[in-house]
């Protein structure tokens, strides 16, 4: 019989999604996302419109996120 907590683990994705405004369409086929905490990325792929949110994975845009409020909680 296999591991529960091993089933579970192959459940989730290897990879974190991450949640960003595009700021820019570059000319190398990518974008620049800001994230929410104030970093920058470039991620491939284009896309989501400039001033849209965007899903990135693995570096790759993989679509559009929605425009969600986002609240800030101190634990």
């Amino acid at each position: 019989m296999a591991n529960v907590w091993t089933q579970f683990r192959r459940l989730l994705p290897s990879e974190a999604l991450l949640a960003g405004q595009v700021t820019a369409h570059n000319s190398d086929g990518t974008s620049t996302i800001s994230l929410p905490d104030g970093a920058t990325l470039r991620a491939l792929g284009q896309s989501v419109a400039v001033g849209a949110r965007a899903l990135v994975r693995s570096g790759e845009i993989v679509g559009e996120a929605p425009d969600l409020p986002t609240y800030d909680a101190e634990v």
